[in-house]
């Protein structure tokens, strides 16, 4: 579905979405914030701090009363509208909690250290409007901190970045975590969920196939790392250069964030050791 940034696209009776305007090698054309309901409105992932994306969601909105601001993680590109948006219809942010990194000191800008939620949705927790309901579902791994919510009304779920439309999730220590990570594409293959509507990408049809396929795309990169390292200890960047041929150098980062993250995962179930900067197995 190619969209224009700012441009209003009806996805269902209940949903519709805006598209960002800050497309990247990251955010693919840019981060989608939906709106839920018809007559009052959920606005959920705001996105980042743009004028431009706040004059598109307020005539989107159209003066409809907008009952809550539903954040699924923060990310600088997913949060910080939130505050912009509540300060001009009235509406309380919530969803998921602030994260407070221990980063050793290092700052990290991809996280939007300003947001502070009127309230934080736990596991099940509801939202009500007129004919919609969204359910918190906590989906860790991206980030600790993320979540879902699930839409019964049209058996739909808002995937955040946990699943996208268009690329595999980045998944990078220190918070990301490749265990929660698996664990929570796990719990969504339990749900009956008729389709999902990522935060980047088109809406993905077919949910439950995408996910095992989502899942059998980790297990074949661990199978990589694990292959590697039977021929000796390597450190991480080696590593990314054996196992991803022809990256983008921009995505190199990213890249050596997801090995790491296997290998810390691979190291708790007492698969890998680590040995200074190198890794072998066990």
């Amino acid at each position: 579905m190619t969209a224009l940034p700012g441009q209003l696209i009806a996805l269902s009776p209940l949903v519709a979405r805006v598209l960002a305007p800050n497309p990247s090698p990251f955010t693919n054309t840019g981060t989608q914030t939906h709106l839920v309901g018809t007559g009052d409105l959920a606005v959920i992932d705001p996105g980042p701090d743009s004028p431009e994306h706040l004059a598109a969601l307020l005539a989107a909105i159209g003066g409809r009363p907008v009952r809550a601001i539903l954040v699924t993680h923060t990310h600088r590109d997913h949060s910080p509208l939130a505050r912009a948006l509540a300060a001009e219809t009235g509406a309380p942010i919530i969803g998921c909690a602030p994260l407070v990194l221990d980063m050793g000191g290092r700052a990290d800008a991809a996280f939007d250290t300003d947001y502070a939620p009127d309230h934080i949705l736990a596991e099940g927790d509801e939202v009500q409007g007129a004919g919609w309901t969204l359910a918190a579902i906590a989906t860790p791994g991206h980030t600790s901190n993320h979540l879902a919510f699930a839409l019964p009304e049209e058996k739909a779920l808002f995937s955040g970045d946990h699943v996208m439309g268009w690329s595999t999730t980045v998944v990078a220590p220190p918070d990301g975590d490749m265990g929660a990570y698996m664990a929570s594409l796990d719990k969504l293959l339990g749900r009956d969920d008729a389709i999902y509507y990522p935060a980047h990408g088109d809406p993905v049809a077919n949910p439950q196939r995408y996910v095992r396929h989502l899942l059998g795309h980790r297990q074949l990169r661990e199978g990589q790392i694990a292959r590697r390292l039977d021929e000796g200890a390597h450190a991480v960047p080696a590593l990314v250069a054996a196992m991803y041929v022809g990256l983008d150098p921009r995505l190199e980062r990213a890249a050596q964030g997801s090995v790491l993250a296997h290998l810390l995962d691979m190291e708790k179930r007492g698969l890998v050791v680590r040995e200074g900067e190198t890794w072998r197995r066990a």
